[in-house]
C-alpha cells in the first residue's frame, strides 16, 4: 500500500478525533477533519479542516472528494449526509448501517436481542402510562449522563418525563440492572473480519460520568471469558469495521449483559496509549485502511483517569508539578479545548505500575493533587 497517497476523513475534531490523527500521522496518512468549530482540538494537526456541521450533505460531500475513507469519531452525526455520499460511492468505516442502528438507543437494544445477546428488558414509551420505576432514556441524542433519567419511585415519573422532554423526544424504558460492577470491552474489527479484544475494563462513574477506568478489571475468567464472548457476537452483528466499545453491566451473580455500544474508540480505552502495545487508536486506522491489527496484549495494569473541568473560564492546569515529582509513572493527556466548563473532559492521566493495586493507589493520590480550573 502507498501509505503516502491514502488519505483518511475524520467526521468531529474533538479528543477522539485528535488522538486518531496523531496515530494516522504517525503511520504517513494525510488527514482530512470536518468539525463545525474552527478551534477543534484537532484543527492544529489535521492536514485540512473543514469547518462545517456534523449532519451537512454538501459538507460531506467536500469531504469525500478530497479522501480515500472516512471515519467519525462520534456516532451523532448526520445518518442522511452519511447515506446520501455513500450512495455516491463513499467508503465509511464503521458502516453507516451498524451506525444507524446503534445511533437509536431502542433500535440498537433491538438487535442485540434479537441476535441472542443479553441485554436489559426494555420497551419503546409508547404514552406516559408506559412508564413505571427504572431507566427512562432518550432513544437518540444521550450521553454522559444526558438523555438518562433513574425513576426509584412512582412519584418521580412525572419529573422524569418533563426532564426528557415531555413527549416531545421518543423515549425507552429499560430495567434498572443492580449491577456489582460496570465493565467495558474495547474490540476492533479489520476489513478481512479478524477481531480483536483487548483486556477488559474496570468502570467507575461519577455523576453519570465516567471518572476512572481499571484494567484488569477485577473479575474473575469466567466473567471474563464471558464478556469476551459478547464483545465478539456484538462485533458480528453490527460488522462494522474499526474500533467498537461494548459497555457491560456484571450483575452479583456473575450474569453479564450489555448496558451500551460505541462505533468509535471510546473514553474507557484510553488506558490502552499507555498500557498495549497497540492502542484503540492506532488499531481503528489500521482497520480502516486495510492493515493487519496489533497486538493488543496489556504490558502492565493501567488505570485511567478523566481529567473534567471544575468550572467556566480558560483551563487552568494546576497540581501537575507536584503530580510527575510525586508519580514518576504518571502520564498526562490534555486535549487542547480552548475552554473549560463544568464536567468537561479536559483531559486524562494514566498511571501504569507493577500491580492493579499499586497502580489504583498512585492514581488516587493522583487525583487529589491534578485539577482543571476556568480562569
Amino acid at each position: 500500500m502507498n501509505i503516502a497517497q491514502k488519505r483518511i476523513g475524520i467526521i468531529g475534531g474533538g479528543q477522539l478525533g485528535k488522538m486518531m490523527i496523531l496515530e494516522a500521522k504517525r503511520l504517513g496518512f494525510y488527514v482530512v477533519t470536518l468539525d463545525p468549530d474552527a478551534k477543534c482540538p484537532s484543527s492544529s494537526i489535521s492536514d485540512e479542516l473543514i469547518v462545517a456541521g456534523l449532519n451537512d450533505t454538501e459538507a460531506f460531500r467536500k469531504l469525500a472528494e478530497k479522501v480515500d475513507v472516512i471515519t467519525y469519531e462520534w456516532e451523532l452525526i448526520g445518518i442522511e449526509a452519511l447515506k446520501a455520499i455513500e450512495s455516491e460511492g463513499s467508503t465509511i468505516y464503521p458502516s453507516v448501517r451498524s451506525l444507524e442502528i446503534i445511533q437509536d438507543k431502542y433500535t440498537q437494544k433491538l438487535a442485540l436481542k434479537n441476535a441472542g445477546i443479553p441485554v436489559p428488558d426494555f420497551k419503546k414509551v409508547q404514552n406516559r402510562e408506559d412508564i413505571g420505576v427504572g431507566m427512562l432514556k432518550t432513544t437518540k441524542g444521550g450521553y454522559d449522563g444526558k438523555g438518562v433519567a433513574l425513576i426509584k419511585t412512582e412519584a418521580e415519573i412525572e419529573a422524569a418525563y418533563l426532564s426528557l422532554g415531555g413527549g416531545k423526544k421518543e423515549l425507552m424504558t429499560e430495567d434498572f440492572v443492580d449491577f456489582e460492577m460496570e465493565i467495558s470491552v474495547i474490540a476492533c474489527r479489520g476489513i478481512d473480519g479478524r477481531n480483536v479484544i483487548y483486556p477488559i475494563a474496570e468502570n467507575v462513574h461519577s455523576n453519570s460520568i465516567l471518572d476512572t477506568t481499571i484494567v484488569p478489571a477485577r473479575i474473575n475468567g469466567d466473567i471474563a471469558a464471558k464478556a469476551a464472548d459478547i464483545a465478539l457476537k456484538v462485533m458480528d452483528v453490527f460488522e462494522g469495521v474499526g474500533t467498537f466499545c461494548i459497555e457491560m453491566f456484571v450483575g452479583k451473580s456473575g450474569e453479564v449483559s450489555v448496558n451500551e455500544v460505541a462505533p468509535r474508540p471510546h473514553n474507557s480505552g484510553h488506558y490502552t496509549i499507555e498500557g498495549c502495545f497497540a492502542n484503540q487508536f492506532e488499531n481503528h486506522i489500521r482497520a480502516i485502511t486495510g492493515l493487519p491489527l496489533g497486538d493488543v496484549t496489556l504490558k502492565q495494569p493501567t488505570v485511567m483517569v478523566n481529567l473534567l473541568g471544575m468550572s467556566g473560564g480558560v483551563p487552568n492546569l494546576l497540581g501537575i508539578e507536584e503530580a510527575y515529582r510525586d508519580i514518576p509513572n504518571i502520564r498526562v493527556h490534555l486535549y487542547g479545548k480552548e475552554t473549560s466548563k463544568k464536567d468537561r473532559k479536559m483531559g486524562h492521566f494514566t498511571v501504569t505500575d507493577r500491580t492493579v493495586e499499586e497502580a489504583v493507589e498512585k492514581a488516587e493520590r493522583a487525583k487529589k493533587l491534578i485539577r482543571i480550573e476556568g480562569k
